[in-house]
């Protein structure tokens, strides 16, 4: 295992969400750990801690295809990313398929699926995590964000294809549409994927029955970037967090008018374009703007309880058990892949998704602060009895890298 070259692949090579924070602090971790990495990614700049770790960074300096100004350029790249492709092959080409593992996090923002099949072709092990949909569904959510609720119609169906769910434009429904044929039929993606990683049992059930090659699947839990100290005196905090994007797709007005409802004090680590009227229903909201990663945790430690009330059916939710760590209960929908970070009234609570009247309910249960002591004392040992480390998540993908080899611990 020492001889491994461990390829991480990455739409981006800083954080801006969930699946880059995973995939820089694996390629991180396998560094430092001793294994040869590299990091393959479409836009930089490439945080220094990646380096500093120990790891190789390839970035082709493209733009995010959301950010390009050239939006014909962009349609083009995002459908198919020839300059990523020939730079993938021409890196891959000084490689020992034998000796290599493949590891893909994201591609949909910059990359294209135009990635993969040179790394099938040329015979190299490659492994994908799941940190959404878009294996199967064209807007990656199973979400139609016209009607603000999850879409169960078959993915690329003539009613899918027929349907205006996306969040911009239907033009922009029926350029992913054709981005998803072409991933599938081209791009070899889901059916040439022969390995996957999933972060949660639910995820794994939303996804299994569009897996025609029937790949195998492992389980790693993503890291979570938590230190252990003393739990959170939640019983002397007032106010209710939600992190994230302030959208409407992510339950940013249903917990604003679930806060009016119960004259709660909120507060919105975050920002987004329903900014606006989240201050409109509840004009006592606090919203931060995006906070740095420490920052976050000093929020939600001086937090009654995390609200998470996004409409997705999402793939884990990261803040769940980062509000697990500090001794923060959580209250989730029970249509979320978070159901699975939290035990129903011991640990928080769950509420039936896009419901606000069953989500002020659970809110005010929280305002006994005893029951919120409790529950987050809960979350507390639950968590720390079985960490989510950076070194049990590198365990983890050794475990899969040793399954795809073939070898033995």
């Amino acid at each position: 295992m020492d001889t491994l070259h461990i390829v991480v692949v990455n739409d981006f090579g800083y954080v801006n969400g969930g699946a880059s924070q995973v995939a820089l602090t694996s390629a991180r971790a396998l560094a430092r750990r001793g294994f040869r990495v590299t990091l393959f990614c479409a836009v930089g700049p490439v945080i220094p801690e990646v380096t500093a770790a120990g790891a190789d960074t390839i970035c082709c300096d493209h733009q995010e295809i959301s950010r390009d100004s050239n939006r014909i350029r962009a349609a083009c790249q995002g459908i198919w990313n020839r300059a990523a492709a020939t730079k993938f092959s021409e890196f891959l080409d000084s490689l020992d398929p034998l000796q290599t593992v493949i590891h893909l996090h994201s591609w949909t923002k910059a990359l294209s699926s135009s990635i993969v099949p040179i790394a099938l072709g040329k015979r190299f092990r490659l492994v994908l995590t799941v940190h959404d949909y878009f294996l199967a569904c064209p807007n990656g959510g199973f979400f139609n964000y016209r009607k603000n609720e999850i879409c169960r119609l078959q993915p690329l169906s003539l009613i899918c294809l027929a349907s205006n769910c996306d969040r911009r434009r239907f033009s922009h429904k029926l350029w992913r549409s054709t981005r998803q044929i072409i991933q599938e039929r081209w791009g070899q993606i889901p059916c040439g994927i022969r390995h996957l990683i999933t972060v949660s049992d639910f995820s794994r059930s939303i996804l299994e029955p569009f897996l025609v090659a029937e790949p195998t699947t492992y389980h790693v839990a993503n890291p979570i970037l938590v230190e252990k100290s003393e739990p959170a005196r939640v019983e002397d905090q007032k106010s209710y967090t939600a992190v994230g994007r302030i959208d409407r797709h992510k339950g940013a007005l249903l917990f604003a008018r679930a806060a009016k409802n119960t004259r709660t004090s909120i507060i919105f680590a975050g920002e987004g374009e329903c900014q606006d009227e989240v201050l409109a229903i509840c004009p006592s909201v606090e919203v931060t703007g995006w906070l740095s990663h420490d920052d976050v945790i000093r929020k939600l430690r001086r937090s009654r309880a995390l609200v998470f009330p996004s409409f997705w059916y999402e793939t884990q939710g990261l803040v769940v058990l980062e509000a697990a760590a500090l001794g923060v209960p959580a209250i989730v929908p029970d249509t979320s892949a978070a159901r699975e970070m939290v035990t129903d009234g011991k640990t928080g609570l769950w509420f039936r998704g896009g419901d606000v009247n069953d989500l002020a309910d659970k809110m005010r249960i929280l305002q006994d602060g005893q029951r919120a002591k409790q529950m987050g004392q809960a979350a507390y040992d639950r968590y720390w009895a079985d960490p989510f480390t950076v070194e049990r998540h590198a365990d983890g993908l050794e475990e899969v890298y040793r399954g795809m080899l073939g070898l033995t611990s």
